[in-house]
């Protein structure tokens, strides 16, 4: 996978898209998220989890990308995210909510828990609690 330099190592990562891709045996445009905290079941990091995966999302269909990216236009779209740690069950629960959401816009979303190497993705389906 081609992979473009992370664009900010703030704090504040609300709108900061980790990397961009581009995914040869796909040919999906792939946008990473990366997550290196453990999960505490906070509200405020379920919250900022939710409000990410929303600027990712603009990102994609208010055609930023597009314009930051043209070879990246009308390419279908992956989201990635990349976590040090297993998503607790808040987390999951809240991961199987935007998966449903994002294939609604065919776009397609991946969990990588990276100590095990562990993926989820829209074809195996994120784990939902119930």
């Amino acid at each position: 996978m081609d992979i473009e330099p992370e664009i900010s190592k703030s704090k504040n990562r609300t709108s900061v898209i980790d990397v961009i891709a581009h995914d040869p045996k796909t040919g999906e445009a792939v946008l990473v998220m990366n997550e290196p905290n453990e999960w505490d079941s906070s509200d405020e990091q379920l919250l900022s989890l939710q409000e990410r995966f929303n600027a990712y999302v603009s990102f994609l269909l208010d055609g930023e990308m597009a314009e930051a990216q043209p070879e990246f236009a009308g390419k279908p779209t992956r989201i990635v995210l990349r976590c040090a740690h297993m998503p607790d069950m808040r987390a999951l629960e809240l991961l199987g909510l935007i998966h449903d959401q994002l294939a609604f816009q065919e776009i397609k979303m991946e969990v990588v828990i990276r100590n095990d190497e562990i993926r989820m993705s829209n074809d195996e389906g994120i784990p939902k609690l119930e």
